[in-house]
């Protein structure tokens, strides 16, 4: 990996990390399908703490390392190049978001209560907005409900694929709320123990990814009672708190995943450097060749886009917001075909345990689904093209869409 134009001490920051990741980390990994358990996990945060690279997002107040947005992506690269790097880094998804949300709309007592002992990795979070059928998880109808009571709010409802719910301190919950005191109808979130008698885990998900701590469970909430200081900024602006998290949380995605893609095409690289076929070795022949090219382009394209969505959150967060759909979809995608080809490159072998390749295919699949489909972004993407056009149209811009009548030639 190589990034120009960092600053100093981020690059400085980016070797520590480099080396940790490889020294350490990988050396740990839980083999092939199994989960990172618990105190391994503590072990590697504690490590990480005493290199100066663990939290790289996190404000030093909190003990993080204090990165601005834009300098996030070579550190989560190099961390994301083991699929446990994030765990250890405490850079790992669900965590990741909520600790930038919790850091940029929480209270003075919610920073201290929630974002100070999920920052020091003393506990875990999860997120609770997906919901059951017949509603989609790309399209929340948002049947959980909160209604006003006596100091506090109650919340009834039924959460699915609340990722890292297993073991977590607590859980943002998403509601919807009518419009009381001042406030609009419409959702807002809540923070919400995990040792709070309303709330419950139900059952597993069982998914192919195994990175995310706290696997993707079933939620309940039952007449579940929580105060007013329980709500994370202000009552029914929830979808757009929602969009400060998921903007960053999906490009932070991608970063980790971009990792892990390098992983693969390094290992594909030193298999095709020493296998031989027909009499020379693998990396000699054109198709080799040709795969091992289209999965640099993939990983170059990728960097790039990851690298102006950065600059652009950090900048004009409404613009970054939708050009990180447009990363999310390029990403998720290119990173699996880079992480396929390695496997073709490796044959028979690349399909088994012996190497973490078909794992590392079922750990970025999901991705495509998370953090909104891929469908969904594109439907997104489409209309903003779309709606933006017509606005220039009708600002002044030439309408270029009609045929000249007598030209020669085709359309």
């Amino acid at each position: 990996m190589t990034f120009s134009d960092l600053p100093p001490e981020v690059e400085e920051l980016r070797e520590r990390t480099r080396r940790f990741v490889r020294e350490t980390v990988i050396g740990a990994e839980p083999a092939p399908g199994e989960r990172l358990d618990p105190a391994t996990r503590a072990r590697l945060q504690a490590a990480a703490k005493e290199a100066g690279v663990f939290a790289p997002h996190v404000p030093k107040e909190y003990g993080g390392q204090g990165l601005a947005i834009e300098h996030w992506s070579p550190i989560l690269q190099e961390a994301g190049y083991s699929p446990i790097g994030p765990s250890a880094l405490n850079c790992m998804a669900p965590d990741e978001g909520n600790t930038h949300m919790l850091n940029l709309i929480g209270t003075e007592e919610q920073k201290e209560r929630y974002l100070a002992p999920l920052a020091a990795g003393e506990i875990r979070s999860c997120f609770g907005m997906t919901e059951p059928h017949p509603g989609a998880g790309s399209d929340p109808a948002l049947r959980t409900r909160a209604v006003r009571t006596d100091g506090g709010w109650i919340l009834d409802g039924h959460k699915r694929f609340t990722s890292g719910a297993v073991g977590a301190g607590f859980c943002i919950v998403m509601a919807r709320t009518p419009a009381v005191d001042g406030a609009p109808e419409g959702a807002t979130m809540f923070l919400v123990d995990m040792a709070n008698p309303g709330i419950r885990v139900g059952e597993p998900i069982h998914t192919v990814d195994r990175a995310i701590d706290g696997g993707h469970p079933h939620l309940y909430l039952d007449d579940c009672f929580v105060p007013d200081e329980a709500v994370l900024g202000e009552a029914g602006l929830g979808f757009r708190y929602a969009q400060v998290r998921l903007g960053p949380a999906r490009l932070t995605h991608c970063m980790r995943w971009l990792g892990l893609a390098r992983r693969s095409l390094d290992i594909a690289l030193d298999r095709a450097g020493r296998r031989e076929l027909f009499g020379g070795p693998l990396d000699s022949l054109g198709l080799a060749q040709n795969l091992i090219a289209e999965s640099v382009i993939d990983i170059e394209t990728s960097d790039a886009i990851i690298t102006k969505t950065a600059a652009l959150l950090h900048s004009d967060p409404k613009a970054g917001s939708a050009m990180s759909s447009i990363a999310k979809v390029h990403c998720s995608e290119a990173i699996h075909r880079v992480i396929d080809r390695a496997v073709q490159i490796c044959g028979g072998d690349g399909v088994s345990d012996g190497l973490p390749l078909a794992q590392y295919l079922n750990e970025v699949r999901p991705f495509r689904i998370y953090d909104g489909s891929n469908e969904t972004h594109r439907w997104a993407i489409a209309r903003r093209a779309s709606a933006g056009r017509k606005a220039e149209v009708r600002a002044g811009e030439p309408y270029r869409g009609d045929a000249v009548a007598g030209r020669d030639g085709g359309a």
